[in-house]
């Protein structure tokens, strides 16, 4: 990791800046796929904390708190909207538990997958689309090099550090994020940092 942000910190002067005032940080693996997917959902378009506590009331749901498909695709629609997650979550997430349990998503060979090819095996769900895929590989995959335009605070961080009088085009932000590269999730964990 310290090699990582080494070879960051030479790539990218701006980049460097911003990598010496922050302390350094620890990445962790967590959840299951299917569990990682699922809160991902859960927490589209709502606050860190409105999330985290929809979330929470979500997991009580379930038996033993054991997220697993077979539980969560049990658990009566009505039962999930009472704890706060829209009716149209509600269908992405009996879709994402029903084609996991159908093992319609090929969750075992994302190991070998590329990041393009998972994208594209994960927006066949309802309710994910590019942008929650890249944040799946980024977080819950800890894939190395993923930037993701579609986040808005990415592109802010990029129009504040870089100078821009606008927000980037997609050209722009792609641009400057080559220069990461093969490192641009680290980098974007970095930009992300700088917002705060």
């Amino acid at each position: 990791m310290e090699d990582d942000v080494a070879r960051l910190s030479k790539k990218d002067p701006v980049l460097a800046k911003v990598i010496a005032k922050l302390h350094p940080f620890e990445i962790h693996k967590g959840s299951s796929y299917y569990e990682a997917l699922l809160e991902s959902i859960v927490s589209q378009q709502l606050s860190i904390k409105a999330s985290d506590t929809i979330w929470k009331r979500f997991i009580l749901l379930l038996p033993d708190q054991e997220v697993i498909p077979e539980s969560v695709y049990k658990i009566p629609d009505q039962k999930i909207r009472d704890a706060g997650i829209s009716w149209q979550k509600v269908s992405y997430i009996k879709d994402l538990s029903l084609k996991t349990m159908e093992s319609s998503i090929l969750f075992e060979q994302f190991e070998i997958m590329t990041d393009e090819e998972i994208i594209t095996e994960l927006v066949k769900v309802k309710g994910i689309g590019r942008w929650t895929a890249e944040m799946f590989l980024m977080f819950a995959m800890n894939r190395p090099d993923v930037f993701s335009y579609g986040d808005l605070g990415l592109r802010r961080a990029i129009q504040k550090l870089y100078g821009l009088g606008h927000e980037p085009t997609q050209i722009e932000a792609e641009r400057i994020s080559m220069k990461w590269k093969p490192l641009r999730t680290l980098a974007s964990r970095y930009l992300w940092r700088s917002l705060e």
